[in-house]
């Protein structure tokens, strides 16, 4: 099973790059992270938060696999802890399916996006800057993966 990491932004900071590279390197086999960058839409030439958003749209539902989970990051998604996030991750693993999980742009993700997300999660009520959801999102499937596998790296 894959989990991907489907973000709307490139070019982020190398620490962003560090932590998230850090905790994609200590997955097990069985749930490697893949990361696929999509490139966001330019506000230049006048263009409406619509019209960027239908540009992300496309791109990602591009990148998205046919037959996957969808799981799209969003501050009015539900709340999980770390041992709801662990018993999901188990029930897409005995599924089979990658998963792919999906975060916007600067300026959010068109309405469809999320109308067809298996489910919508919320990491935080606060907006987070979009790197360092990459961080936070790598180490929480990090962290749940560590749960299941009974390793001490998550103590109640």
């Amino acid at each position: 099973m894959k989990l991907l990491i489907l973000a709307v932004g490139h070019k982020m900071p190398a620490w962003v790059n560090e932590g998230f590279g850090e905790y994609t390197k200590r997955m097990p086999r069985e749930a490697r992270i893949e990361l696929v960058e999509i490139k966001p839409e330019k506000r230049a030439g006048g263009k409406t938060r619509d019209q960027v958003h239908e540009a992300e749209r496309s791109r990602i539902e591009a990148a998205l696999p046919a037959d996957c989970e969808r799981v799209v990051l969003d501050e009015h998604g539900k709340d999980w802890s770390t041992l709801e996030l662990a018993d999901e991750l188990k029930n897409w693993m005995r599924g089979g399916h990658d998963v792919a999980f999906v975060i916007g742009g600067a300026d959010g993700l068109h309405p469809e996006v999320k109308r067809q997300a298996n489910r919508l999660w919320s990491l935080s009520r606060l907006t987070l800057p979009h790197g360092l959801v990459r961080v936070v999102l790598a180490e929480q499937l990090y962290r749940a993966v560590t749960v299941i596998h009974s390793h001490p790296y998550h103590r109640e």
